[in-house]
This record gives C-alpha cells, sequence and structure tokens, in this order.
C-alpha cells in the first residue's frame, strides 16, 4: 500500500513538473484553444517581411513566434493593414496585435499593451570616416531625413542643413555617396540596412529620440497579457531575444526599462 502511495505521489509530482507554459500559465484568453494568433503587416522589414523563401519573417515575427513556443501554443500570424488592425483585435479576429506599434498614452486607453518588446527612436546614421561624433556636430553639414517626417525635424532642430527624401533608401546611398554627411531616422530600420547592405556607414551611439513598441492585446484579457510577459522577459533574459534581433539588425533593441503593461 505504500509502494502503490509512493508511485501514485510520483505520477502527480511528474504530471506537475511537466505540465505544459499554458496551463501553468492559467486559462488564458484565447480565441481557439491552443492557438495564438497574432495581427501582422508582411510589409514592414526589419519588423515583419517575406524571406526570400517565401515565408514569414522580421523582428516581430521572430519574438512572438518564440512567445508561442513558450507559451505552447501554434503561433498563427494573420496578415492585417495597418489601418483597420485596432479594428479587427476589437472585432476578436485575433488575439494580439504583433505590428511595429508604438506604446502611447492614447493608444492604452484602446487597448492593453505588453510591456514594452523594443525600444528604437532616432538616430544619426554616419559614413564611418566620418568626424560627426554625436548629434551636436550636425550643425552646418547636409543632413538627410525622410520628407514630412519626424527625422527632417530633428535635423532642422540639431543644425543640420536638411535634404528631404521620397526614400529612405535614396538618403543612405546619397549618404554613402558623400552628398549628405548624415542622415537621421529610426535606430532599428538604420541597424537592419547597416546589417544587410554593404554601405559603409554606422550609427552613432547617443539617440535623438526613443519609443518603446508593445504587442497589444484586447482589454480584459489579464492572463493572456501576464503569460505573454512572462514568456517575453525570460526571452530576453536567457539571451534568446538577443540572439534573434541581433542577427536582423546588429544590435539588441530590448528595451533596459521596459514600459509596463497597465492594468485593466
Amino acid at each position: 500500500m505504500k509502494i502503490k502511495a509512493l508511485a501514485l505521489s510520483a505520477i502527480a509530482a511528474a504530471v506537475f513538473t511537466f505540465a505544459s507554459p499554458v496551463q501553468a500559465a492559467g486559462e488564458l484568453e484565447l480565441l481557439v484553444p491552443g492557438k495564438l494568433s497574432a495581427a501582422t503587416e508582411g510589409t514592414y522589414p526589419p519588423f515583419s517581411m517575406r524571406a526570400p523563401n517565401g515565408e514569414l519573417d522580421g523582428l516581430e515575427i521572430r519574438v512572438m513566434g518564440e512567445i508561442a513556443r513558450r507559451l505552447g501554443l501554434e503561433y498563427d500570424p494573420v496578415l492585417v493593414k495597418w489601418e483597420s488592425v485596432l479594428i479587427g483585435l476589437e472585432a476578436n479576429q485575433y488575439d494580439i496585435i504583433s505590428v511595429a506599434m508604438d506604446i502611447t498614452e492614447e493608444r492604452q486607453k484602446q487597448v492593453t499593451f505588453s510591456d514594452g518588446w523594443l525600444e528604437s527612436g532616432g538616430r544619426v546614421v554616419v559614413r564611418q570616416d566620418s568626424d560627426i561624433k554625436t548629434p551636436a556636430d550636425l550643425k552646418g553639414h547636409p543632413v538627410g531625413g525622410l520628407v514630412a517626417s519626424n527625422w527632417t525635424k530633428i535635423a532642422a532642430e540639431l543644425g543640420g542643413e536638411v535634404k528631404a527624401y521620397k526614400a529612405e533608401s535614396d538618403g543612405f546611398q546619397d549618404l554613402a555617396n558623400g552628398n549628405v554627411d548624415a542622415i537621421v531616422t529610426d535606430a532599428v530600420a538604420a541597424g537592419y540596412v547597416i546589417k544587410t547592405s554593404s554601405l559603409p556607414l554606422k550609427m552613432l551611439d547617443e539617440p535623438v529620440s526613443t519609443i518603446q513598441k508593445g504587442f497589444a492585446i484586447k482589454k480584459g484579457k489579464p492572463n493572456l497579457t501576464a503569460a505573454v510577459n512572462k514568456a517575453l522577459a525570460e526571452m530576453v533574459a536567457d539571451g534568446t531575444y538577443a540572439k534573434l534581433t541581433t542577427e536582423l539588425v546588429g544590435f539588441s533593441p530590448a528595451p533596459a526599462e521596459p514600459i509596463r503593461s497597465l492594468t485593466d
């Protein structure tokens, strides 16, 4: 009888030990049990794009896919246009939004954001042999930026002689050719261009602006929010996040101090 009791205790311990992460996280408020559906654009490199083999790839695809794996869920990316992504979340067309969405006070009134999963913002890009060492050094230099963007505004505020481009790729090429001395653009976008091109460029260390991006979840889903945050924190801590992202943009964009989720 004692042996039987010990055996039952061992089985119970094994079941508890090997319970799925979903069970351990509690009941998740998913549209389809066992599946994490996530809205993504699929056309916004390096966040979401098509790899040469046609499969979806990008920062948000990799990070969200790893979160789903750690939660023991099937990852189901849903292609959605940016302008309708919040409408689709409210209409229960997917569980979470993984597009490159900035965390703002206004959006926090509409959705629950995960903890900030990526930090970006404006950075100055120069040629590798440039004498420009800090953003303050831009004064009096020709500086490129995307037309009608915040980047051209920042370049002007720093005293640069602004040249606006309809396509950022033209600005990067002009910089490499010496037609401008710097460009101001998004740090993650710049990292991707520098990593994937052969252009002799580099980013300055000092940012000129910062923002954090979060995964958006419909309000009223505290268990899902907590589970996503836990998985995200663990992958940052164990180095998986850095491995997945550095391969694409040359550095880990994990926030040093993530904006935390607001409780409903």
